[in-house]
């Protein structure tokens, strides 16, 4: 039996790696079979990747350096964790995919959507996600959550127009398989809301 992928999905700030342990709870409590896996990073190579793009030091990296670089890390676990893990049967569940990037590189960088779409097709086999949760969140509300946030990586550090704009490219390149949550709710009212939507997808399986 073919497995299950499915993406989180948000700006940073968004509360999304609060859901996600609150989702890994829940599976765990209820013996679902499961894979979870990050970007970047994910895997062995991928984490030293990941170091490498959120590192502060790494001020002068090229926009084009980092949109290579995540897609590189992408195709390393693509293969060693999210095909293995879908061919197996499992649930697949990873904080983030090509959307992340599309966003981030493709759109809140100015190096289009087409040309990084391009390389993520070729990183990854064009492979899609079955369906992609998004934490929707305003920018003036993430920005009031930073304030009490912990030390911001390369990427968290970024100025307010470059997350608004990784905001607005989140909306216009959500497509029919996204479900989208009101994350500007409490923890509480997100976690019930992403638990009610993920268990109808997992017992439709």
């Amino acid at each position: 039996m073919k497995g299950k992928f499915i993406v989180f999905e948000g700006s940073d700030g968004s509360g999304k790696s609060t859901i996600l342990e609150k989702v890994k709870k829940y599976l765990d409590d209820n013996k679902v079979d499961y894979i979870f896996t990050r970007e970047p990073g994910g895997t062995k190579i991928g984490e030293q990747i990941r170091n490498i793009l959120l590192n502060n030091n790494n001020e002068d990296m090229d926009d084009k350096t980092e949109a290579l670089l995540f897609a590189a890390q992408r195709a390393q676990n693509v293969e060693e964790v999210i095909k293995k893990g879908i061919s197996e049967g499992k649930l697949v569940i990873s904080d983030r995919f090509v959307l992340s990037s599309l966003a981030y590189q493709g759109y809140a960088r100015d190096l289009g959507v087409e040309g990084v779409k391009s390389i993520n097709d070729f990183a990854t086999g064009a492979l899609k996600p079955d369906y992609t949760f998004f934490l929707d969140v305003d920018p003036i509300t993430v920005l009031n959550r930073k304030k009490i946030s912990v030390k911001a990586d390369r990427l968290e550090e970024e100025g307010n127009s470059f997350h608004e704009k990784v905001y607005q490219g989140y909306k216009k390149l959500l497509d029919k398989n996204t479900i989208i949550i009101d994350a500007s709710k409490s923890v509480e009212e997100v976690e019930k809301e992403t638990l009610e939507k993920l268990i109808k997808i997992l017992e439709a399986k």
